[in-house]
């Protein structure tokens, strides 16, 4: 097990009440240094996932006064009898979490759910599977663990807060609140293959199969490619020996080539008589993103998994080794001492409305993962400082307006500021390390060794920062065989098993995980809660430290459950059918439904009037529409839920209720900004900032003032010699323009 580190949350004192999944919650701040109490006062429903849920937590058999009395942080099952105002009274920084599936405000709080009803209520499952069938349900418990992750971000926030400030928090935590917002978020940033357009707009159906990021055969199981940038096309067209059919500069658009019916088959030809092995080594050599779809199994075993030490044993039991690096040493399962506890914390300071307030952050990040975790800082009010660069432009600046923006980049990059600046250039190096000097983050996801490249890394800054801390993302880590392969998520799905895993049971084919967006954006909140564990550290020793995160390794986190099985040689216990998606009726509606115990299946058969079989079941509900078959089972108490789209989620009764969403006008967007309003429901904490996403460089010269002092004359000079890059006329104009279209729009409507 990983050991000797001075592991973030050190002396922190937390108890966990959880049962299920959710437990996971806990397990994080375990890993990251907290003593974490579990109280087991009742049997777990399986042995195997409740060690994957649990370890490194302490286990006692009952709760006691004196065990929450002394805990800085008490997570717990909605309705669980405890007496927080009187705790708060005498720890007035507790922070307390009450887990449920649906909140405790809204008229869904009674309802059961399961990790498809979580898919099916937030949207992910109607876009997964195949044109023309059912809906397919993701592999393991997606849902339920992309939710832990973030609750175990919420947790850290409201800890530092708490800690810096002496006031507590309590959150009142819903699993499909954090399905919605961590696993594949519609109204959330999106990947580059998209072109800036939200998922709500895309086709009702499932998308067709094998479009975007195509998985192709070749002569040993078959390998997925992401042709997405200018330069990935040039090497996969000089690979092929530059063929006359595709030599016309029209292919170098990511549109052209998908709706080429001629080039696809070309490359599965080229590819037809290649291994996998040397498919990823040609492409990666030619300069091309790809990826050989491996098994579970496959990747469990792969030089880079044992370099990387992704996996420990625990139990005789194989597991992920932890989510995140911290100074170089992984965050592993580890039983910190209960009888630690720390109280040299620095000076408190004055409560702000936000727990971000004050710090600076110079974020470097790109696409989804670079986005979400600098947007998840600047929300709770920290001055977050988009760098940025026209020679280098984020791959989310790509969108069918000409100026940079779209809903999706707006979601993603709401409440930053954008600096134009040339890091390539020496004087540009200088400035950026004189803001690093002031800074308190930097968050970059680059491809390992490019700060390093630019004299910008850790080392170096710390030199001049004792303070800093930094948070990186990679795809596959900073170290191993694989550090210097170039990595999206559906390059990670592929090669993690994740990709092999969501097919249909009838269709080897049938890659179902096309356009969903995972992991970047559960990886953001990892990255995010690992920053803050860094901050809590800080405030106890004074100085900063840095923070990795593979996303492969996020994900085989979240399948812990599969791995320990896997190790075990076993295969999750047979059941009669346990989870079922059901045509309803109406055009192309569903309503899923699972069934968990014996009750659950006396449940059914009586709302059904008959022997709860799934051919039983899938004809009564396609009597009914969605709604009712939902609503009716439900008060049944079965676990039950129409299956809604993007567009349907904030019309739905939960949402409106919860107020998860708002609107947020853009200046320079005809199209409203649905975003959600807060990471969490908290007591203490003011929901998210809601300043606008920037233009390139629209604020160039605000933050050199702000943060280096320089005057206008200096600022004007840094422009002029190419080394600052204030926002371009061309761009500003045509923003302007779509401004005053959509006011004069408005105005006549």
């Amino acid at each position: 097990m990983s050991g000797d580190v001075d592991r973030p949350l050190a002396g922190i004192k937390v108890v966990d009440l959880v049962r299920g999944p959710l437990a996971a919650i806990t397990r994080y701040l375990a890993e990251l240094g907290a003593s974490v109490t579990r109280v087991d006062d009742g049997p777990a429903e399986d042995a195997l996932d409740d060690l994957v849920a649990n370890v490194g937590k302490h286990r006692v058999g009952e709760l006691t006064d004196d065990l929450l009395a002394d805990a800085g942080v008490i997570v717990f099952d909605e309705g669980r009898a405890i007496d927080l105002d009187a705790l708060r009274a005498h720890r007035p920084a507790l922070v307390t979490m009450a887990v449920s599936a649906f909140g405790s405000d809204t008229s869904l709080s009674n309802w059961k759910a399961s990790d498809l009803v979580l898919h099916a209520l937030s949207g992910e499952l109607s876009r997964s599977g195949v044109r023309g069938r059912a809906p397919l349900p993701p592999p393991g418990e997606l849902a339920y663990q992309c939710a832990a992750s973030q609750a175990a971000y919420a947790l850290t926030v409201s800890l530092y807060h708490a800690l810096r400030t002496g006031q507590g928090d309590h959150l009142d935590f819903s699993a499909l609140d954090g399905a919605v917002q961590a696993l594949d978020p519609g109204y959330g940033i999106a990947g580059s293959a998209t072109l800036g357009k939200p998922a709500h707009l895309l086709a009702r159906d499932r998308p067709a199969k094998g479009f975007q990021y195509p998985i192709l055969p070749c002569a040993d199981g078959h390998v997925r490619i992401c042709l997405l940038a200018k330069r990935q096309w040039q090497g996969m067209f000089r690979w092929m020996g530059s063929p006359e059919a595709f030599a016309s500069p029209e292919f170098e658009k990511t549109g052209v080539r998908y709706k080429s019916p001629d080039l696809l088959p070309a490359i599965a030809a080229f590819f037809a008589d290649r291994t996998r092995a040397d498919l990823e080594r040609e492409g990666q050599a030619h300069g091309v993103p790809i990826s050989a779809v491996l098994d579970l199994d496959e990747f469990m075993i792969s030089d880079h998994a044992a370099a990387r030490q992704a996996l420990v044993e625990v139990d005789g039991v194989k597991l992920p080794n932890g989510v995140v690096t911290i100074d170089g040493a992984r965050m592993g399962p580890v039983v910190a001492s209960p009888e630690t506890h720390i109280n040299a914390w620095a000076e408190p300071v004055a409560p702000g409305a936000r727990a971000f307030e004050g710090l600076k952050v110079l974020d470097l990040g790109v696409i989804v993962v670079g986005a979400e975790q600098g947007r998840l800082l600047a929300d709770q009010g920290a001055d977050v400082i988009k760098v940025e660069s026209r020679a280098f432009p984020d791959g989310n600046r790509q969108s069918y307006l000409s100026y940079g923006l779209s809903v999706s980049f707006a979601a993603g990059h709401r409440n930053k500021r954008s600096l134009g600046l040339n890091l390539r250039d020496p004087e540009g190096r200088a400035l950026f390390l004189e803001m690093a000097a002031k800074a308190d983050v930097i968050l970059s996801n680059f491809k390992p060794g490019a700060l390093e490249g630019l004299g910008i890394d850790f080392a170096a800054i710390s030199r001049i920062n004792p303070r800093i801390v930094m948070a990186d993302s990679s795809a596959f880590g900073a170290t191993g065989p694989w550090a210097e392969r170039m990595g999206y998520g559906p390059l990670v799905r592929a090669v993690t098993g994740l990709t092999r895993a969501w097919r249909y049971d009838d269709d080897p084919e049938s890659f179902s995980d096309s356009i969903t967006i995972y992991p970047d954006h559960v990886a953001a909140r990892i990255g995010a809660m690992a920053v803050t564990a860094l901050l809590i550290r800080r405030l106890r020793i004074g100085r900063g430290g840095r923070a990795s995160v593979a996303q492969a390794e996020v994900m085989l986190g979240h399948f812990a459950g599969e791995v320990a099985r896997a190790s075990r040689g076993e295969v999750a216990a047979s059941h009669a059918w346990r989870d079922g998606v059901f045509p309803a009726a109406g055009d192309d509606e569903w309503c899923v439904v699972s069934v968990r115990s014996e009750a659950d299946r006396k449940a059914l058969a009586a709302t059904i009037g008959g022997e709860a079989t799934r051919e039983a079941v899938g004809a009564w509900i396609a009597a009914r529409s969605a709604d009712a078959a939902m609503t009716t089972l439900q008060a049944a108490g079965v676990a039950a839920a129409r299956m809604l789209r993007v567009s349907d989620l904030t019309d739905f009764a939960y949402y409106r209720e919860r107020g998860f969403y708002r609107v947020e006008d853009h200046p320079y967007l005809a199209e409203p900004v649905v975003a959600e309003r807060a990471h969490v429901a908290s007591a203490t904490l003011a929901d998210a900032r809601a300043e606008p996403a920037p233009l390139v460089g629209e604020h160039t010269a605000g933050v050199m003032a702000d943060w280096l002092g320089l005057d206008r004359a200096r600022i004007e000079a840094l422009v002029a010699a190419g080394v600052l890059e204030p926002v371009e006329g061309e761009v500003l104009a045509a923003a302007r323009a779509a401004r005053d279209a959509t006011a004069e729009k408005r105005q006549t409507a």
